[in-house]
């Protein structure tokens, strides 16, 4: 039997996911919601959508949709996926979960209630270089440290991004999201036990942060620096690059390798699995064609997601931290 999904939010990581849909057999693109008709129009005829609604609640009150994709203001994430979960509808969102923890906890039980499967849209754990990482990091020994960057160079986002009634925060939630779910998947998911963080907006006459030097302290004894920006003059690596540092070598992304110190022959051997450094696209179609494919299966086979509102909430901790940190100068533990 297909599968019928809606996609909520045209904006532009919105194709990216209804490409996805599209692609996969079973699945049928049924639906699309937008505030706006003059941008839902164009939306659903790229994509031969044949219903189109205004709001969340209109398409749940018609019926007759399996899932959805959202892919709106961080501000309407929380009520649009209650009101989709509560309704048995499974639920793919995207990154930031929520504006905050006490939301997450909100779209977690919701879940609960229903039974319907939440799904938060860390993409990068579904890129290639990544897995290829991840799969190789036990060669490095115990990790000590990790590294990573979630920043635009001489750019940034406009619109909603830049407004915290509407973004919760700035480039920690849009960018530093990204570098931190990326450590923690390559750290195989430990538990942030504290925070500390200096965030500040100093490019940019935004009410949200455009800068952010972040460390957590993962109850595996590791910890992680990360670096978020807009507009930023240098960043150490493209979106999501990460480096992890071994008692036995190190690992890093984009570009992806290991350096395995020799003793024995006095050398550093370097292990290169041969992807192109830069990429002809950072974010490519497939890792959002990887994501939608597993959610899928997901519905199917009834089985929990990976990364959940779990994965989602503990991300949005960390945020929560950090801004808490920031404001008071000092070290924030996680509960």
């Amino acid at each position: 039997m297909s599968l019928k999904i809606g996609v909520v939010g045209t904006g532009y990581i919105s194709h990216y996911h209804a490409r996805a849909a599209q692609a996969l057999p079973g699945v049928e693109l049924t639906a699309v919601v937008n505030h706006r008709h003059e941008s839902m129009a164009p939306f659903a005829a790229t994509y031969n959508i044949p219903r189109q609604y205004l709001t969340v609640e209109a398409l749940l009150a018609e019926g007759g949709i399996d899932a959805v994709s959202i892919n709106t203001p961080n501000s309407l994430h929380a009520p649009q996926a209650i009101a989709a979960l509560d309704a048995g509808v499974h639920v793919l969102v995207e990154k930031p979960m929520a504006v905050n923890a006490a939301q997450a906890k909100e779209m977690q039980a919701a879940s609960r209630r229903s039974g319907a499967h939440l799904m938060v849209a860390h993409c990068w754990r579904f890129d290639e270089e990544v897995l290829w990482l991840k799969g190789e990091a036990s060669r490095l020994g115990r990790i000590i440290r990790t590294t990573g960057d979630g920043v635009h160079v001489n750019w940034g986002p406009g619109g909603w991004f830049t407004q915290k009634a509407l973004a919760g925060g700035g480039a920690l939630a849009d960018m530093g999201i990204h570098a931190i779910d990326t450590a923690r998947f390559l750290l195989d998911d430990p538990y942030p036990v504290s925070v500390w963080a200096k965030i500040g907006t100093y490019y940019t006459d935004h009410d949200v942060d455009d800068t952010g030097s972040i460390i957590i302290n993962w109850d595996n004894g590791a910890f992680s620096q990360i670096e978020s920006g807009w507009w930023q003059p240098h960043a150490g690596g493209p979106e999501a690059n990460t480096q992890l540092y071994g008692t036995r070598g190190f690992g890093s992304l984009f570009p992806t390798r290991l350096s395995l110190p020799n003793p024995e022959k006095e050398r550093v051997d370097e292990v290169v699995p041969g992807y192109p450094h830069p990429r002809d696209e950072h974010c490519p179609q497939l890792m959002y064609d990887t994501q939608m494919a597993y959610f899928i299966d997901c519905i199917r086979n009834n089985r929990t997601p990976n990364p959940g509102g779990a994965e989602g909430l503990i991300n949005m901790l960390i945020v929560d931290a950090a801004y808490q940190s920031s404001l008071s100068g000092e070290l924030v533990a996680i509960a």
